[in-house]
């Protein structure tokens, strides 16, 4: 904390959601200061490459960066880089979350033995969040199962300014799996509006809110 100034930091690798996360964060812990970084080059390259040994310095070197600047905790708001997040945080003095966490946590608990379908709109995000649910299935001694897939054409809609028919494809999708699973996971935080389209019972979950819950619990404690 600098100078009794609560500072949030924020980092990023789709620039229309550093607004977002913006307010949500001002919204839940009033007077804080915030502090982003957005680098789309590491959510482009995950998804071409995988994540790679570059991807994973660019990802230290900003929370570094963020930590330089005061931040008091960061928050990660991409699934995609979040084990690269959790590696490069080992050797670092403030607290570093990953935005999936609660949601895979809540996802766990709330399937009991029953199954988690966790949907994407590429696979770069696909196997960090299904890998953290799987994780938490194991430390939580559940006899969970976990079903992924890859929303077929979502991610394209959205490159193209379409979010509408993302939204649309991303709600069937959710709809097609509310017969058989016990709790569906939206991996991406860009997916999280999608949910008020989807109009199914079985629980719906998203990263956003149950994210930055978590980082106003670190910051407020």
């Amino acid at each position: 904390m600098a100078g009794g100034i609560v500072i949030a930091g924020l980092l990023h690798t789709v620039p229309a959601l550093a607004a977002t996360f913006d307010g949500m964060v001002a919204e839940a812990v009033p007077g804080v200061e915030r502090q982003h970084v957005v680098d789309a080059w590491m959510l482009e390259t995950a998804i071409r490459e995988g994540v790679t040994p570059q991807v994973q310095q660019r990802v230290a070197t900003h929370l570094a960066h963020l930590a330089e600047c005061g931040a008091d905790a960061v928050l990660v708001t991409c699934s995609s880089i979040g084990e690269a997040a959790e590696q490069a945080s080992a050797g670092m003095s403030i607290p570093v979350l990953r935005v999936d966490e609660p949601m895979a946590a809540e996802a766990v608990r709330r399937a009991g033995d029953g199954s988690v379908a966790v949907f994407a709109t590429n696979t770069a995000t696909l196997g960090p969040t299904t890998r953290l649910i799987e994780r938490h299935v194991a430390e939580r001694g559940s006899r969970a199962t976990v079903k992924t897939t890859v929303v077929a054409g979502a991610a394209a809609a959205r490159a193209e300014g379409r979010p509408e028919e993302h939204d649309r494809l991303v709600a069937e999708a959710v709809r097609s799996a509310a017969d058989s699973a016990a709790v569906i996971v939206l991996a991406q935080a860009s997916m999280a509006d999608a949910v008020s389209d989807a109009g199914v019972s079985v629980p719906v979950l998203t990263s956003p809110r149950s994210g930055v819950e978590r980082l106003r619990e670190v910051l407020t404690s």
